[in-house]
């Protein structure tokens, strides 16, 4: 695919589509990325992110994940990208859209292929519509314009970009979309000065239970590690990669990602990586993966070939909340679902998406639909905010 239109003053825009993250350079993906300083935003939307999951398969043929990746280039220069693909299922998404799949091909439609833009197989709340800094409102709408015209070229039956950021979902409505919002738990930092600083932001009886939880976890009869950068080696993805598989198998059937995909990240993104081991008698027993962003570290991979009571909470929350207070960090995503977050000071937060479809009517259909889902997720919040493990008058804050 490739477009043309000319602008104000005589400048070109082209938009153009890419089969793999490969054909573009680093440098002009992540400049529209705005990855600054040391740590990336938002590792999951950088060059190396996507091209790891590429060169793995992890995604690509036999996925059901096509990368269809958008580009918006003004007088030659790259002003706007999207990580974008052709999808043939609804798996790896967390933005469950399988009830308005199974309605449109009741009512004689093919849902897939959809496009979806996404960060595959990761619930984070990052930007869709990647622009360079002051092109803002060209480079989003030249990307929309691309979105439609692929999806008007291929036929497909509609457009998803899941976990964009708010303000992402507030222009898209403004421009035709449908917006949506689901949620998720997430641990704000308050400027810490350590997790018995936290701890005592929380009722009496939730701090004891913490307390109890983490005493009990190290009980398990071994050792728990945080590394990072060159602190993690070969070994350590081997072990990992065995918690994931487990994992994968009772969640998915399938683990979503390769073997390679650890071996190419290790040599890319180990930086941006946060691996938590857990062992006993010599042997890894569980572990948890973290992706840190420059104000945020996200939580993403758990898994184990022992169980031990409360392991699972020390590795994956109490841990993740310990490394953000010690490194300055704003606050930790713990992936979706899971309302026993809530007990641990993981907080009820709205997450958005946009979407479009080909059929009118049934976009009128998903519009109705999504606004009394937008009700009950907020009626929900609120419920789950009253449980909240803070002292009275400050769960608000958090």
């Amino acid at each position: 695919m490739g477009t043309e239109a000319a602008m104000d003053g005589g400048e070109t825009l082209e938009i153009s589509m890419l089969d793999s993250v490969a054909q573009i350079s680093a440098a002009e993906w992540d400049a529209c990325a705005d990855q600054p300083g040391d740590r990336p935003e938002n590792p999951f939307i950088t060059h190396r992110f996507l091209d790891a999951l590429e060169r793995s398969g992890s995604v690509g043929p036999g996925t059901g994940w096509q990368p269809r990746h958008l580009v918006a280039r003004m007088a030659g220069e790259v002003i706007a990208v999207m990580p974008m693909y052709a999808k043939g299922h609804s798996q790896g998404e967390y933005i469950f859209d399988f009830d308005w799949a199974h309605a449109y091909e009741q009512a004689g439609g093919r849902y897939y292929p959809k496009l979806q833009s996404a960060a595959p197989f990761t619930p984070v709340t990052g930007r869709r519509f990647l622009t360079r800094a002051g092109h803002e409102t060209i480079g989003r709408g030249a990307l929309l314009q691309g979105v439609i015209q692929v999806a008007t070229n291929s036929e497909v039956s509609s457009f998803h970009a899941t976990f964009c950021t708010a303000e992402e979902r507030e222009w898209g409505e403004s421009v035709g979309l449908l917006g949506r919002v689901t949620r998720q738990f997430h641990w704000e930092n308050r400027d810490y000065a350590d997790f018995d600083a936290f701890l005592a932001d929380l009722s009496s009886r939730k701090r004891k239970a913490i307390r109890k939880e983490r005493k009990k976890a190290r009980e398990f009869g071994g050792r728990i590690v945080a590394l990072t950068g060159d602190g993690i080696e070969p070994e350590h993805w081997d072990a990992f990669w065995a918690f994931y598989q487990d994992t994968g198998a009772r969640k998915w059937g399938t683990p979503y990602l390769t073997r390679q995909f650890f071996d190419i990240a290790h040599e890319t993104m180990r930086d941006d990586m946060l691996l938590v081991l857990a062992e006993r008698d010599g042997r890894w027993v569980a572990g948890a993966l973290n992706f840190i962003g420059a104000e945020t570290l996200y939580g993403r991979y758990w898994g184990c070939v022992e169980d031990h009571p409360c392991l699972h909470f020390e590795l994956c929350y109490y841990q993740a909340i310990d490394f953000a207070i010690g490194n300055g960090i704003d606050r930790v995503e713990a992936g979706a679902q899971g309302e026993h977050k809530l007990a641990r000071g993981y907080l009820p937060t709205v997450t958005h998406s946009l979407h479009w479809f080909r059929d009118e009517g049934f976009s009128r259909a998903v519009e109705n639909y999504l606004k009394q889902e937008a009700e009950h997720i907020g009626e929900e919040i609120q419920i789950m905010m009253d449980y909240a493990p803070f002292r009275k008058g400050e769960s608000e804050n958090g």
